[in-house]
């Protein structure tokens, strides 16, 4: 049985008024934000799922169901950083993680290394572990037309011990 894992994770959230504008655990100035029960940061979000997949923990909706008051709001580094420990508990260690954001906009390359430090950090990894990403969709879909943003991540991890 091999040692590495690799792991998918997908999320979406629609664009609203009157809520922060959160990715990858930088608030950035912008009319409007992610609708979620949590910070909605669609990015960390899917760095969790492609986490969870790897190590075959099910998925974010599982460990911090929508429907539990106490992530009402919470900061999705702090889901990121339980994710993390969960990830240690069962002896799997973070190799590295490719994440990519699809926004029309706003224009995130001003924040990228920001993100990609924040993830690192609530992982306890190095930031060389990490890579942030960002494109449009040339103003196709829900993406292109700002009503919301989407995020792909790909991690690979090993396991450390079984």
């Amino acid at each position: 049985m091999t040692n590495l894992r690799v792991g998918h994770g997908y999320d979406v959230h629609r664009l609203v008024p009157g809520r922060k504008l959160v990715l990858g655990g930088v608030e950035i100035p912008w009319e409007t934000g992610l609708l979620g029960h949590s910070d909605a940061d669609v990015l960390v979000h899917a760095v969790i799922d492609a986490l969870t997949g790897a190590a075959r923990l099910g998925d974010i909706g599982k460990l911090f169901p929508d429907t539990d008051p106490a992530y009402k709001g919470i900061s999705s580094l702090k889901l990121l950083e339980e994710t993390g420990h969960l990830l240690e508990e069962k002896g799997f260690a973070v190799v590295n993680i490719d994440a990519s954001l699809l926004a029309q906009a706003p224009k995130v390359a001003p924040y990228k290394a920001r993100m990609a430090e924040n993830i690192a950090v609530a992982l306890r990894i190095e930031s060389e572990q990490v890579n942030v990403k960002a494109t449009t969709e040339e103003g196709l879909g829900f993406t292109g037309d700002g009503s919301g943003m989407a995020a792909h991540a790909v991690v690979l991890v090993e396991r450390l011990r079984v």
